[in-house]
């Protein structure tokens, strides 16, 4: 529209009548390819509200886009509507600014290799992207991506097709079948109904029922085989801790790789304890407006008794004992350490 703003005064009465219509019909055009590609399915109505035309004008509008090679494909009746198919080629993708912020700064640290593989990929789109970003948006993603530092490589590389097979299957509730390697690398093969996928920072995890064993169960990705098939279509299930998979998977894992298992209460409010704790590190439950309990573990009494400190929160342990004791003992040798340095201090 400022193209032809600008350029309003080369162009005749005519001209005038007969572009600013095409110009129109462009953006609607646009703006109904966004809604397609944000939704897997759409009604006309809801459409044509959104778009602000009749019906006839939606289903005119799907025609164009179809003879510009667009796959919309269209469900007749009551429930019927419209949904973007996949091609034989990827269409434009049409992003509002904050998701191709998301976008940019997901790529950049994608590029820093956390799937193998996808690193070149990444870099590669990451530089068609950002090219055609405006500059408004271009400082942002400079600004995010320098307070960004990473340190080293968080953890075991999934493989790229392994993952996006896994979450397809996620999405359109398909089994899956793989070969899975545990920690004792001992080989099983499963059949599960993939619930979703959890990403602690350093690992990839699938929730999924395993329908041999009739139970959720966690699979890191890392350790399923290469060759993933999927197989029919389920109806999903009501997920673990009532859908809060992020908890399951804290729960499974550390009830799983810590050797020491500890119950606390902590004197503090949930939500403040939460906002500095990693939620692999335990399950917190409220108590009451100051205090919440901390079911958590770690690889020793050791591990335990250090970052109970270091939390700075006033704690009570409530089990195991040898914690208790083991504090006590903690607790002793440095009222000793501390002694003989005020006694050193007074002798000065």
């Amino acid at each position: 529209m400022e193209l032809y703003a600008r350029n309003a005064d080369r162009i005749g009465p005519h001209s005038r009548r007969t572009i600013a219509p095409m110009l129109q019909t462009s953006a609607r055009l646009l703006r109904l390819l966004t809604l397609l590609q944000t939704r897997r399915f759409w009604s006309g109505a809801a459409l044509a509200e959104r778009l602000e035309v009749t019906e006839r004008t939606v289903r005119r509008d799907i025609d164009r886009l179809r003879s510009l090679g667009y796959p919309v494909r269209a469900a007749p009746g009551v429930t019927g509507g419209y949904q973007l198919e996949a091609g034989t080629s990827l269409p434009p993708l049409l992003l509002e600014d904050d998701e191709a912020l998301a976008v940019s700064i997901s790529l950049r640290t994608a590029a820093g290799g956390t799937v193998a593989g996808i690193e070149e990929s990444a870099l590669r789109a990451l530089i068609k992207l950002e090219q055609v970003l405006p500059s408004r948006l271009r400082r942002r993603v400079n600004a995010l991506h320098a307070s960004i530092v990473p340190l080293g490589r968080p953890g075991p590389a999934v493989d790229p097709v392994v993952l996006a097979t896994i979450a397809g299957a996620c999405r359109d509730h398909e089994q899956l079948r793989f070969r899975y390697d545990d920690r004792k690398a001992r080989t099983t093969y499963r059949t599960v109904e993939p619930q979703g996928l959890v990403h602690t920072g350093s690992r990839w995890y699938l929730v999924a029922w395993d329908l041999d064993r009739g139970d959720w169960r966690t699979f890191r990705v890392d350790r399923i085989g290469r060759k993933v098939t999927t197989g029919a279509r389920f109806t999903p299930r009501q997920g673990p801790d009532g859908g809060d998979l992020a908890a399951y998977v804290s729960r499974s894992v550390s009830s799983v790789m810590n050797v020491v298992r500890a119950s606390v209460i902590l004197h503090a409010p949930r939500e403040r304890v939460a906002e500095r704790l990693s939620p692999m590190a335990g399950e917190l439950t409220a108590i009451d407006a100051e205090r919440c309990r901390l079911d958590t573990g770690a690889q020793s009494l050791l591990d335990l008794a250090v970052w109970l400190s270091l939390m700075e929160v006033e704690f009570e342990v409530l089990e195991p004992p040898e914690l208790i004791d083991y504090l006590r003992r903690v607790h002793g040798r440095l009222e000793r350490m501390l002694a003989r340095v005020r006694s050193g201090s007074s002798r000065k």
